[in-house]
C-alpha cells in the first residue's frame, strides 16, 4: 500500500507502488509493506516518537512486530521534501530518489542494518539498485560524502 500525502512531480502511488512490489520481491521482503511519502514535520515527529530523535530525517523503516499481523511486513516512511533536496543536489529527479529510499527502507525490513553489519547492507542496495535501474544509493553516497569532507588541521602545540 502506498499513500503520497506530499506530491513529488513525476512520482504517482500506482507507479511507486509497482516500483513498491518489484523491491520487495528483489529484496526478499515477504508480506505487505506499507509506504508513506510525508512531510519531513512528520518525520521528524516519528523519529522523535520511536527512535528519540527530534530532527527530520530522509527515511524510516519500522518492521511488523512477530505474530502481530501475520503477512505484514512493516512501514517505510519518506520525507518528500528531503528526497527532493537530495535529488537536487546529486542530480537525479526526485521520483528516483523516493525509489533509492523505498529501496533502503526495504532492505531495513529485511533485517539489514548497515550500522553494524561491516558493509553487507551497502553491498546489497548497491547489487539491487543495479537490478532496478537506480542512481547511487543511499549508504554508499553517505559513504563518498564523508570522503570527500576534507580533514581539519590540528591547532600546534
Amino acid at each position: 500500500m502506498v499513500t503520497i500525502q506530499r506530491r513529488v512531480a513525476g512520482l504517482s502511488e500506482v507507479a511507486l507502488a509497482k516500483f513498491v512490489g518489484r523491491a520487495r520481491r528483489a529484496s526478499g521482503v515477504r508480506g505487505v509493506v506499507s509506504v508513506l511519502v510525508t512531510s519531513s514535520r512528520e518525520l521528524q515527529a516519528l523519529n522523535h516518537r520511536f527512535r528519540r530523535q527530534n530532527k527530520a530525517t530522509d527515511v524510516l523503516s519500522f518492521p511488523a512486530m512477530p505474530g502481530l499481523a501475520p503477512g505484514f511486513a512493516g512501514d517505510v516512511a519518506i520525507s518528500a521534501e528531503i528526497a527532493k533536496q537530495n535529488a537536487r543536489r546529486l542530480g537525479h529527479t526526485a521520483g528516483e530518489e523516493i525509489r533509492i529510499l523505498v529501496l533502503h527502507g526495504l532492505l531495513h525490513l529485511a533485517g539489514y542494518d548497515h550500522e553494524v553489519d561491516n558493509g553487507e547492507m551497502q553491498r546489497e542496495e548497491a547489487r539491487l539498485r543495479k537490478c532496478l535501474g537506480l542512481p547511487v544509493g543511499l549508504i554508499e553516497r553517505s559513504k563518498q560524502s564523508s570522503r570527500a569532507k576534507p580533514k581539519r588541521k590540528q591547532a600546534s602545540p
